[in-house]
C-alpha cells in the first residue's frame, strides 16, 4: 500500500514483512539481542576514526543532508556509513550504536548504488518499518559497510526521524 505525503511516499510496515506479525512476541525480542550483541562487537566505530592508508582503499561517499547540502568524504574499505557520518559531524543520529533496535540512521541510497549492497537482512527491514519517510531505496547506515563497488556512492539523510527514546537528541560523535 502506498500514500502520499507531501512529496514523499509513505510505505505501510505490511510492505515489507506480512509475516512478522505472525512471530512470537519473546522469539522475536531474543532475535534483536542477538543482532546487538553480534553487530556491537562487529562495528563499535572504531575503524572510521583512522584514515586510509592508502589510495587503493579510500571509497569516496557523499551525504546529502535533509536541506539538500552536500558534503563529500573520504572513506575506507569496511568502514560503516552511520560511524563515518559520526566522525565528520553529519547528522545521522544511531540511537542504538548500530545493533539494529532503532531506524534513526535511516538513510535513502541512489538507485546505481542500492543494487550493488547486499540485501538487507530482516532485522534491518523490521527496522526501517518503522521509520517515517520510507521508500523503495531505504536502508539503515549502520549496515551499509564500504566497499570498492561503492566508491562514489551518495546517501540522503530523510526530511526526520524517530527516536522512540528521547526526541530531539543532537548526535555525537561516539
Amino acid at each position: 500500500m502506498q500514500t502520499e505525503q507531501g512529496s514523499h511516499h509513505v510505505f505501510s510496515a505490511s510492505r515489507r514483512h506480512v509475516e512478522k506479525s505472525k512471530r512470537e512476541k519473546g522469539h522475536h525480542m531474543y532475535k534483536y539481542a542477538m543482532s546487538a550483541e553480534i553487530c556491537g562487537a562487529l562495528y563499535s566505530g572504531e575503524s572510521e576514526l583512522k584514515d586510509p592508508k592508502s589510495d587503493a582503499e579510500v571509497v569516496n561517499i557523499t551525504y546529502i543532508d535533509k536541506n539538500g547540502n552536500a558534503t563529500p568524504v573520504r572513506g575506507k574499505i569496511g568502514d560503516n556509513v552511520m560511524y563515518l557520518a559520526h566522525r565528520y559531524g553529519i547528522e545521522i543520529e544511531g540511537a542504538c550504536e548500530a545493533s539494529l533496535a532503532c531506524s534513526t540512521c535511516h538513510v535513502y541510497v541512489k538507485d546505481d548504488y542500492l543494487r550493488k549492497l547486499p540485501e538487507p537482512k530482516e532485522e534491518e527491514d523490521d527496522m526501517l518499518d518503522m521509520a517515517p519517510f520510507l521508500r523503495e531505496n531505504s536502508r539503515l547506515g549502520c549496515q551499509i559497510i564500504l566497499n570498492k563497488d561503492l566508491d562514489g556512492i551518495e546517501v540522503t539523510l530523510p526530511p526526520a526521524t524517530r527516536n522512540f527514546y528521547v526526541d530531539g537528541h543532537v548526535p555525537e560523535a561516539h
